[in-house]
Protein backbone atom coordinates (compact mmCIF):
# COMPACT_ATOMS: atom_id res chain seq x y z
CA UNK A 1 0.00 0.00 0.00
CA UNK A 2 1.12 3.44 -0.73
CA UNK A 3 1.89 5.30 2.12
CA UNK A 4 2.54 10.03 1.55
CA UNK A 5 3.50 10.13 4.93
CA UNK A 6 4.47 8.17 8.31
CA UNK A 7 2.84 11.28 10.08
CA UNK A 8 0.42 13.66 9.52
CA UNK A 9 0.27 16.73 11.49
CA UNK A 10 -2.76 18.78 11.92
CA UNK A 11 -2.63 22.62 12.48
CA UNK A 12 0.24 24.42 13.33
CA UNK A 13 0.43 25.07 16.99
CA UNK A 14 2.73 24.86 19.72
CA UNK A 15 1.32 20.77 19.70
CA UNK A 16 2.25 20.16 16.48
CA UNK A 17 5.79 22.02 16.54
CA UNK A 18 6.82 19.70 19.40
CA UNK A 19 5.76 16.40 18.51
CA UNK A 20 7.09 16.85 14.61
CA UNK A 21 10.51 17.86 16.37
CA UNK A 22 10.67 15.01 18.52
CA UNK A 23 9.90 12.61 16.19
CA UNK A 24 12.67 14.29 13.58
CA UNK A 25 15.05 14.33 16.31
CA UNK A 26 14.28 10.59 17.29
CA UNK A 27 14.14 9.21 13.91
CA UNK A 28 15.53 11.68 11.03
CA UNK A 29 13.84 8.85 8.17
CA UNK A 30 10.53 9.95 9.62
CA UNK A 31 8.39 11.61 6.74
CA UNK A 32 6.18 14.34 7.90
CA UNK A 33 3.33 16.27 6.50
CA UNK A 34 2.21 19.15 8.67
CA UNK A 35 -1.56 21.00 7.36
CA UNK A 36 -2.57 24.21 8.58
CA UNK A 37 -6.16 26.19 7.42
CA UNK A 38 -4.87 29.79 7.94
CA UNK A 39 -2.34 31.30 6.14
CA UNK A 40 0.36 31.79 8.70
CA UNK A 41 1.80 29.19 11.06
CA UNK A 42 0.65 29.57 14.66
CA UNK A 43 -1.76 32.83 14.95
CA UNK A 44 -4.15 30.78 16.58
CA UNK A 45 -3.70 29.96 20.98
CA UNK A 46 0.11 29.65 20.78
CA UNK A 47 0.29 33.29 19.36
CA UNK A 48 1.32 35.65 22.01
CA UNK A 49 -1.71 38.43 21.52
CA UNK A 50 -3.93 34.79 21.71
CA UNK A 51 -2.46 32.88 24.50
CA UNK A 52 -3.67 33.41 27.82
CA UNK A 53 -0.77 32.37 29.40
CA UNK A 54 2.74 32.62 29.06
CA UNK A 55 5.35 31.04 31.19
CA UNK A 56 3.00 29.07 33.40
CA UNK A 57 5.25 27.38 35.70
CA UNK A 58 2.39 27.59 39.01
CA UNK A 59 4.83 30.40 40.66
CA UNK A 60 2.41 32.84 40.91
CA UNK A 61 -1.27 31.10 39.62
CA UNK A 62 -3.44 30.95 42.42
CA UNK A 63 -6.09 28.23 40.60
CA UNK A 64 -3.41 25.71 41.24
CA UNK A 65 -3.14 25.88 44.63
CA UNK A 66 -6.84 25.77 45.96
CA UNK A 67 -7.40 25.65 49.26
CA UNK A 68 -9.18 22.56 51.14
CA UNK A 69 -12.48 22.84 52.93
CA UNK A 70 -10.18 21.73 56.15
CA UNK A 71 -8.32 25.29 55.12
CA UNK A 72 -5.23 23.51 54.53
CA UNK A 73 -3.69 24.58 50.75
CA UNK A 74 -3.58 21.51 47.70
CA UNK A 75 -0.13 22.08 46.19
CA UNK A 76 -0.07 18.80 44.10
CA UNK A 77 -1.06 20.89 40.85
CA UNK A 78 1.27 23.17 41.09
CA UNK A 79 4.32 20.74 41.71
CA UNK A 80 3.02 19.09 38.91
CA UNK A 81 3.24 21.97 36.37
CA UNK A 82 6.24 23.47 38.28
CA UNK A 83 8.18 20.11 37.10
CA UNK A 84 6.70 20.32 33.50
CA UNK A 85 7.92 23.55 33.00
CA UNK A 86 11.50 22.65 33.73
CA UNK A 87 11.18 19.36 31.18
CA UNK A 88 10.10 21.99 29.01
CA UNK A 89 12.94 24.65 29.95
CA UNK A 90 15.30 21.28 29.18
CA UNK A 91 13.69 20.56 26.10
CA UNK A 92 13.79 24.37 24.55
CA UNK A 93 18.15 24.36 26.02
CA UNK A 94 18.68 21.13 23.27
CA UNK A 95 16.90 22.99 20.77
CA UNK A 96 19.18 26.29 21.61
CA UNK A 97 22.17 23.96 22.04
CA UNK A 98 21.75 22.56 18.81
CA UNK A 99 21.29 25.25 16.71
CA UNK A 100 17.66 23.94 15.66
CA UNK A 101 16.26 27.29 16.82
CA UNK A 102 18.14 30.84 16.82
CA UNK A 103 18.85 33.33 19.83
CA UNK A 104 16.62 31.87 23.13
CA UNK A 105 15.50 35.58 23.99
CA UNK A 106 13.63 35.35 20.85
CA UNK A 107 11.49 33.49 23.05
CA UNK A 108 11.87 33.20 26.34
CA UNK A 109 13.03 35.49 28.99
CA UNK A 110 13.25 36.24 32.69
CA UNK A 111 10.12 37.70 34.03
CA UNK A 112 9.31 37.97 37.96
CA UNK A 113 6.31 35.95 38.51
CA UNK A 114 3.95 37.67 41.57
CA UNK A 115 0.58 36.79 43.64
CA UNK A 116 -0.70 39.64 45.16
CA UNK A 117 -3.79 39.92 47.13
CA UNK A 118 -6.05 42.05 49.53
CA UNK A 119 -7.99 40.82 52.38
CA UNK A 120 -7.54 38.85 55.65
CA UNK A 121 -9.01 35.65 54.35
CA UNK A 122 -6.67 35.99 51.15
CA UNK A 123 -3.43 37.36 52.91
CA UNK A 124 -3.78 34.17 55.39
CA UNK A 125 -4.59 31.51 52.31
CA UNK A 126 -1.76 33.21 50.70
CA UNK A 127 1.01 33.05 53.93
CA UNK A 128 -0.25 29.13 53.88
CA UNK A 129 0.35 28.75 49.98
CA UNK A 130 3.83 30.16 50.29
CA UNK A 131 4.63 28.19 54.03
CA UNK A 132 3.30 24.89 51.83
CA UNK A 133 5.17 25.33 48.56
CA UNK A 134 8.32 26.46 49.78
CA UNK A 135 9.14 22.88 51.09
CA UNK A 136 9.86 21.79 47.69
CA UNK A 137 13.03 22.08 46.09
CA UNK A 138 11.30 23.83 42.67
CA UNK A 139 9.59 26.98 44.67
CA UNK A 140 12.71 27.22 46.89
CA UNK A 141 13.33 31.12 46.96
CA UNK A 142 9.88 32.08 46.79
CA UNK A 143 9.66 35.46 49.04
CA UNK A 144 6.46 36.70 50.84
CA UNK A 145 5.66 39.85 52.23
CA UNK A 146 2.93 42.02 53.80
CA UNK A 147 5.17 44.70 54.04
CA UNK A 148 3.96 47.92 51.47
CA UNK A 149 7.51 49.34 50.73
CA UNK A 150 8.81 45.58 50.06
CA UNK A 151 6.11 45.02 47.66
CA UNK A 152 6.39 48.10 45.93
CA UNK A 153 9.99 47.38 45.37
CA UNK A 154 8.49 44.57 43.52
CA UNK A 155 5.81 45.35 41.92
CA UNK A 156 4.98 49.59 42.09
CA UNK A 157 2.07 50.11 39.45
CA UNK A 158 0.22 47.97 41.92
CA UNK A 159 1.17 50.13 45.02
CA UNK A 160 0.45 53.31 43.22
CA UNK A 161 -2.50 55.21 45.02
CA UNK A 162 -3.50 52.13 47.02
CA UNK A 163 -4.76 53.02 50.60
CA UNK A 164 -2.15 52.27 53.22
CA UNK A 165 -4.81 50.62 55.61
CA UNK A 166 -5.27 47.99 53.48
CA UNK A 167 -4.14 44.66 54.42
CA UNK A 168 -2.33 43.35 51.53
CA UNK A 169 0.40 39.76 50.57
CA UNK A 170 2.66 39.49 48.02
CA UNK A 171 4.75 36.21 47.16
CA UNK A 172 7.85 37.20 44.50
CA UNK A 173 9.69 34.68 42.09
CA UNK A 174 12.09 36.42 40.31
CA UNK A 175 12.99 33.47 38.37
CA UNK A 176 9.95 33.37 36.31
CA UNK A 177 9.63 33.90 32.57
CA UNK A 178 7.84 35.21 29.77
CA UNK A 179 7.64 33.09 26.93
CA UNK A 180 6.49 33.88 23.34
CA UNK A 181 4.88 30.57 22.15
CA UNK A 182 4.17 31.96 18.63
CA UNK A 183 7.70 33.18 18.25
CA UNK A 184 9.08 29.23 19.45
CA UNK A 185 6.59 27.36 17.40
CA UNK A 186 7.36 29.27 13.72
CA UNK A 187 11.00 28.58 14.75
CA UNK A 188 10.23 24.97 15.09
CA UNK A 189 8.28 24.79 11.98
CA UNK A 190 11.02 26.59 9.85
CA UNK A 191 13.22 24.21 11.46
CA UNK A 192 11.13 21.13 10.26
CA UNK A 193 10.65 22.74 7.14
CA UNK A 194 14.33 22.55 6.25
CA UNK A 195 14.72 18.57 6.92
CA UNK A 196 14.14 15.71 4.27
CA UNK A 197 10.84 14.28 3.80
CA UNK A 198 8.88 17.04 5.87
CA UNK A 199 6.39 19.29 3.65
CA UNK A 200 4.42 21.75 5.17
CA UNK A 201 1.12 23.12 3.82
CA UNK A 202 -0.63 26.38 4.91
CA UNK A 203 -4.21 27.52 3.67
CA UNK A 204 -5.17 23.49 3.68
CA UNK A 205 -7.98 22.62 5.48
CA UNK A 206 -8.93 19.09 6.50
CA UNK A 207 -11.98 17.60 5.62
CA UNK A 208 -11.84 14.36 7.00
CA UNK A 209 -10.52 11.12 8.11
CA UNK A 210 -11.16 6.86 7.15
CA UNK A 211 -9.36 4.44 8.71
CA UNK A 212 -8.34 1.79 6.08
CA UNK A 213 -8.17 -1.79 6.23
CA UNK A 214 -4.48 -1.62 6.60
CA UNK A 215 -5.02 0.26 9.29
CA UNK A 216 -3.91 3.45 7.98
CA UNK A 217 -5.32 6.17 8.13
CA UNK A 218 -6.55 8.56 4.75
CA UNK A 219 -6.87 12.28 5.09
CA UNK A 220 -8.56 14.19 2.73
CA UNK A 221 -7.34 17.62 2.29
CA UNK A 222 -8.63 20.63 0.35
CA UNK A 223 -5.97 23.41 -1.09
CA UNK A 224 -8.44 26.53 0.38
CA UNK A 225 -5.80 28.51 -2.52
CA UNK A 226 -6.90 26.44 -5.52
CA UNK A 227 -9.71 24.63 -4.16
CA UNK A 228 -8.52 21.02 -5.07
CA UNK A 229 -8.77 18.67 -2.86
CA UNK A 230 -6.46 15.37 -2.41
CA UNK A 231 -6.31 12.69 -0.18
CA UNK A 232 -3.18 11.96 1.59
CA UNK A 233 -1.98 8.40 3.54
CA UNK A 234 -0.61 8.09 6.88
CA UNK A 235 0.77 5.61 9.67
CA UNK A 236 0.10 8.02 11.92
CA UNK A 237 -2.13 11.49 12.62
CA UNK A 238 -1.63 13.73 15.57
CA UNK A 239 -4.80 16.21 15.49
CA UNK A 240 -3.54 19.54 17.60
CA UNK A 241 -5.68 22.44 16.22
CA UNK A 242 -6.48 23.41 19.32
CA UNK A 243 -10.38 24.31 19.11
CA UNK A 244 -10.72 22.52 15.71
CA UNK A 245 -9.17 19.22 17.24
CA UNK A 246 -12.79 18.09 18.85
CA UNK A 247 -14.29 18.23 15.21
CA UNK A 248 -11.57 16.32 13.58
CA UNK A 249 -12.10 13.75 16.06
CA UNK A 250 -15.70 13.15 15.71
CA UNK A 251 -14.84 12.85 12.09
CA UNK A 252 -12.43 10.24 12.72
CA UNK A 253 -14.75 8.11 14.14
CA UNK A 254 -12.81 5.94 16.69
CA UNK A 255 -14.71 4.58 19.72
CA UNK A 256 -12.64 6.62 22.27
CA UNK A 257 -13.53 9.59 20.95
CA UNK A 258 -17.13 9.17 21.68
CA UNK A 259 -18.64 11.49 24.24
CA UNK A 260 -16.54 14.31 24.38
CA UNK A 261 -17.45 17.58 23.87
CA UNK A 262 -16.70 21.15 23.73
CA UNK A 263 -17.36 24.07 25.81
CA UNK A 264 -15.70 27.36 24.05
CA UNK A 265 -14.44 30.36 26.28
CA UNK A 266 -13.65 33.44 24.15
CA UNK A 267 -10.94 35.89 25.58
CA UNK A 268 -10.38 39.82 25.69
CA UNK A 269 -7.17 41.81 27.20
CA UNK A 270 -6.86 45.66 28.20
CA UNK A 271 -3.62 46.53 26.52
CA UNK A 272 -2.09 49.30 27.31
CA UNK A 273 -1.19 51.78 25.15
CA UNK A 274 0.82 54.53 27.09
CA UNK A 275 4.72 53.63 26.95
CA UNK A 276 5.36 55.96 30.35
CA UNK A 277 2.85 53.07 31.79
CA UNK A 278 4.39 50.11 30.42
CA UNK A 279 7.71 50.83 31.36
CA UNK A 280 6.93 50.91 34.72
CA UNK A 281 5.31 47.78 35.43
CA UNK A 282 8.19 44.22 34.68
CA UNK A 283 6.35 41.27 36.31
CA UNK A 284 3.49 38.80 35.51
CA UNK A 285 1.19 39.67 38.45
CA UNK A 286 -1.92 37.33 39.43
CA UNK A 287 -4.27 37.94 41.69
CA UNK A 288 -7.43 35.34 42.37
CA UNK A 289 -10.30 34.62 40.09
CA UNK A 290 -13.73 35.41 40.85
CA UNK A 291 -16.56 33.09 42.00
CA UNK A 292 -17.32 30.43 38.81
CA UNK A 293 -14.23 32.24 36.99
CA UNK A 294 -12.77 29.70 34.32
CA UNK A 295 -8.72 29.05 35.70
CA UNK A 296 -7.80 30.69 32.38
CA UNK A 297 -9.37 33.90 33.11
CA UNK A 298 -7.79 34.41 36.56
CA UNK A 299 -7.21 37.95 36.42
CA UNK A 300 -3.22 38.92 36.11
CA UNK A 301 -1.25 42.41 35.36
CA UNK A 302 1.28 40.58 32.48
CA UNK A 303 4.34 42.31 31.09
CA UNK A 304 5.35 40.48 27.27
CA UNK A 305 7.69 40.69 24.63
CA UNK A 306 5.61 40.82 21.86
CA UNK A 307 7.30 41.59 18.12
CA UNK A 308 10.43 42.41 19.89
CA UNK A 309 8.70 45.39 21.91
CA UNK A 310 7.33 45.52 25.70
CA UNK A 311 3.39 45.24 26.05
CA UNK A 312 1.06 45.70 29.04
CA UNK A 313 -2.19 43.42 29.05
CA UNK A 314 -4.67 43.02 31.82
CA UNK A 315 -7.27 40.52 31.69
CA UNK A 316 -8.41 37.88 30.18
CA UNK A 317 -11.66 38.82 30.49
CA UNK A 318 -14.19 36.08 29.34
CA UNK A 319 -16.82 35.43 27.42
CA UNK A 320 -18.94 33.43 25.48
CA UNK A 321 -18.44 31.95 22.20
CA UNK A 322 -19.80 29.09 19.81
CA UNK A 323 -16.82 29.42 17.79
CA UNK A 324 -14.26 26.73 18.48
CA UNK A 325 -11.29 29.16 16.96
CA UNK A 326 -10.20 32.63 16.72
CA UNK A 327 -10.65 32.48 13.30
CA UNK A 328 -13.24 29.29 13.25
CA UNK A 329 -17.20 29.52 12.20
CA UNK A 330 -20.21 30.64 15.10
CA UNK A 331 -21.48 27.20 13.76
CA UNK A 332 -18.66 25.04 15.16
CA UNK A 333 -20.60 24.54 18.71
CA UNK A 334 -23.92 23.21 16.57
CA UNK A 335 -21.70 21.29 14.35
CA UNK A 336 -19.98 19.06 17.11
CA UNK A 337 -23.47 17.71 18.97
CA UNK A 338 -23.44 14.22 18.46
CA UNK A 339 -25.95 11.93 20.00
CA UNK A 340 -23.08 10.37 21.69
CA UNK A 341 -22.15 13.79 23.31
CA UNK A 342 -25.64 15.59 23.73
CA UNK A 343 -26.56 14.52 27.18
CA UNK A 344 -23.23 15.32 29.02
CA UNK A 345 -23.52 18.36 27.34
CA UNK A 346 -26.73 19.46 28.64
CA UNK A 347 -24.93 17.43 32.34
CA UNK A 348 -21.95 19.67 32.45
CA UNK A 349 -24.60 22.51 31.70
CA UNK A 350 -26.69 22.14 34.67
CA UNK A 351 -23.46 21.53 36.52
CA UNK A 352 -22.20 24.93 35.54
CA UNK A 353 -24.73 27.24 36.24
CA UNK A 354 -22.06 29.74 38.17
CA UNK A 355 -19.67 29.37 34.91
CA UNK A 356 -22.86 30.58 33.03
CA UNK A 357 -23.48 33.63 35.19
CA UNK A 358 -19.89 34.26 35.13
CA UNK A 359 -19.56 34.51 31.56
CA UNK A 360 -22.85 36.18 31.00
CA UNK A 361 -21.42 39.10 33.32
CA UNK A 362 -18.34 38.99 31.42
CA UNK A 363 -19.90 39.77 27.83
CA UNK A 364 -22.39 42.73 29.28
CA UNK A 365 -19.39 44.59 30.58
CA UNK A 366 -18.49 48.02 29.54
CA UNK A 367 -15.29 49.46 29.17
CA UNK A 368 -15.78 51.59 32.46
CA UNK A 369 -16.47 48.11 33.91
CA UNK A 370 -13.33 46.19 32.50
CA UNK A 371 -11.00 49.47 33.75
CA UNK A 372 -12.95 49.11 37.34
CA UNK A 373 -11.66 45.80 37.83
CA UNK A 374 -8.33 47.21 36.38
CA UNK A 375 -8.03 49.04 38.95
CA UNK A 376 -8.02 46.69 41.81
CA UNK A 377 -4.44 45.62 40.36
CA UNK A 378 -3.43 49.28 39.49
CA UNK A 379 -5.95 51.62 41.26
CA UNK A 380 -4.84 54.57 39.23
CA UNK A 381 -4.79 53.57 35.89
CA UNK A 382 -6.94 56.04 33.16
CA UNK A 383 -9.27 54.34 30.92
CA UNK A 384 -7.68 56.76 27.85
CA UNK A 385 -4.84 54.21 28.78
CA UNK A 386 -5.96 51.16 27.56
CA UNK A 387 -7.69 49.48 24.93
CA UNK A 388 -9.67 46.35 24.15
CA UNK A 389 -7.81 43.60 22.63
CA UNK A 390 -9.05 40.53 20.89
CA UNK A 391 -7.51 37.41 22.74
CA UNK A 392 -8.13 33.50 21.57
CA UNK A 393 -10.92 30.93 22.56
CA UNK A 394 -10.42 27.92 24.67
CA UNK A 395 -12.46 24.92 24.18
CA UNK A 396 -13.10 23.42 27.67
CA UNK A 397 -13.68 19.77 27.47
CA UNK A 398 -16.73 17.83 28.46
CA UNK A 399 -16.41 14.56 29.03
CA UNK A 400 -18.75 11.59 30.83
CA UNK A 401 -17.88 10.76 34.22
CA UNK A 402 -17.53 7.34 35.94
CA UNK A 403 -21.93 7.70 36.00
CA UNK A 404 -21.82 8.57 32.56
CA UNK A 405 -22.78 12.01 33.11
CA UNK A 406 -21.30 14.91 32.03
CA UNK A 407 -18.57 16.78 33.53
CA UNK A 408 -16.54 20.12 32.61
CA UNK A 409 -13.11 19.46 32.58
CA UNK A 410 -10.28 22.26 32.94
CA UNK A 411 -7.24 20.97 31.65
CA UNK A 412 -5.81 19.00 28.34
CA UNK A 413 -6.14 15.50 27.71
CA UNK A 414 -4.60 13.16 24.94
CA UNK A 415 -7.62 11.39 23.37
CA UNK A 416 -6.29 8.10 21.30
CA UNK A 417 -7.18 5.26 19.14
CA UNK A 418 -7.32 1.67 21.18
CA UNK A 419 -4.20 0.81 17.92
CA UNK A 420 -2.56 4.40 18.88
CA UNK A 421 -2.95 5.33 15.07
CA UNK A 422 -4.38 8.76 15.77
CA UNK A 423 -4.66 11.26 18.85
CA UNK A 424 -5.79 14.52 19.70
CA UNK A 425 -5.06 17.08 22.01
CA UNK A 426 -8.15 18.28 23.81
CA UNK A 427 -8.10 21.10 26.30
CA UNK A 428 -7.05 24.31 27.60
CA UNK A 429 -4.81 25.40 30.18
CA UNK A 430 -1.87 25.35 31.33
CA UNK A 431 -1.43 23.33 27.17
CA UNK A 432 1.59 25.47 26.02
CA UNK A 433 4.02 25.75 29.02
CA UNK A 434 3.59 21.92 29.82
CA UNK A 435 3.58 20.92 25.76
CA UNK A 436 6.95 19.47 26.50
CA UNK A 437 5.46 16.57 29.16
CA UNK A 438 2.20 16.54 27.11
CA UNK A 439 4.01 14.88 24.07
CA UNK A 440 6.26 12.97 25.60
CA UNK A 441 3.02 11.18 26.93
CA UNK A 442 1.80 11.10 23.49
CA UNK A 443 5.01 9.17 22.74
CA UNK A 444 4.77 6.87 25.55
CA UNK A 445 1.40 6.01 24.30
CA UNK A 446 1.21 6.00 20.91
CA UNK A 447 5.12 5.46 19.83
CA UNK A 448 5.72 2.81 23.12
CA UNK A 449 8.00 0.03 21.07
CA UNK A 450 10.17 2.80 19.84
CA UNK A 451 10.45 4.71 23.43
CA UNK A 452 11.40 1.71 24.72
CA UNK A 453 14.39 1.10 22.46
CA UNK A 454 18.03 1.92 23.62
CA UNK A 455 18.38 4.59 20.77
CA UNK A 456 15.23 6.64 21.51
CA UNK A 457 16.05 6.54 25.43
CA UNK A 458 19.15 7.78 24.88
CA UNK A 459 18.10 10.59 22.38
CA UNK A 460 15.40 11.27 25.04
CA UNK A 461 17.58 11.51 27.87
CA UNK A 462 20.46 14.16 26.00
CA UNK A 463 17.25 15.96 24.95
CA UNK A 464 16.17 15.89 28.70
CA UNK A 465 18.73 14.92 31.33
CA UNK A 466 16.20 14.92 33.75
CA UNK A 467 14.36 12.50 32.25
CA UNK A 468 12.60 9.58 34.07
CA UNK A 469 13.32 11.22 37.52
CA UNK A 470 12.04 13.50 39.87
CA UNK A 471 13.47 17.30 40.12
CA UNK A 472 11.11 18.04 43.10
CA UNK A 473 12.72 14.76 45.06
CA UNK A 474 16.78 15.81 44.02
CA UNK A 475 18.27 18.70 45.28
CA UNK A 476 21.47 18.05 43.11
CA UNK A 477 19.69 16.91 39.97
CA UNK A 478 17.22 19.89 40.32
CA UNK A 479 20.08 22.68 40.75
CA UNK A 480 21.94 20.99 38.12
CA UNK A 481 19.25 21.24 35.34
CA UNK A 482 17.99 24.31 36.16
CA UNK A 483 21.59 26.06 36.35
CA UNK A 484 22.50 24.55 32.56
CA UNK A 485 19.10 25.82 31.25
CA UNK A 486 19.28 29.21 32.02
CA UNK A 487 23.22 29.24 31.35
CA UNK A 488 21.67 28.22 27.27
CA UNK A 489 18.55 30.15 27.61
CA UNK A 490 20.50 33.61 28.94
CA UNK A 491 18.15 33.39 31.55
CA UNK A 492 19.08 35.17 35.28
CA UNK A 493 19.65 32.01 37.43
Amino acid sequence: MNIDADVVLVGSGIMSATLGTFLKELDPNTTIEIFEKLDTASIESSDAWNNAGTGHSAFCELNYTPEKSDGSVDISKAVKIAEQFEVSRQFWAYLVKKNLVASPENFIRTTPHVSFVWGEDNVNFLKKRHEKLTENNLFKGMKFSTAADEIKSWIPLVMEGRKEDEKIAATYMDRGTDVNFGNLTRALFEYLKAQSGVKMHLKHEVLNLDKTKEGTWTVEVKDLNSGKKRKVTAKFVFLGAGGGALPLLEKSNIEEGKGFGGFPVSGQWLRCTNPEVIEKHHAKVYGKAAVGAPPMSVPHLDTRMIDGKQELLFGPYAGFTTKFLKNGSYSDLFKSIRTSNISPMLGAGMKNIPLTKYLIGQVTQSQEDRVEALREYFPKADGKDWMLQEAGVRVQIIKKDTNGKGILQFGTEIVSAADCSIAALLGASPGASTTVSIMLELLDRCFAEKMKTEEWQTKIKEMIPSYGQSLNNSTELFEKVRSMTSEILKLEA
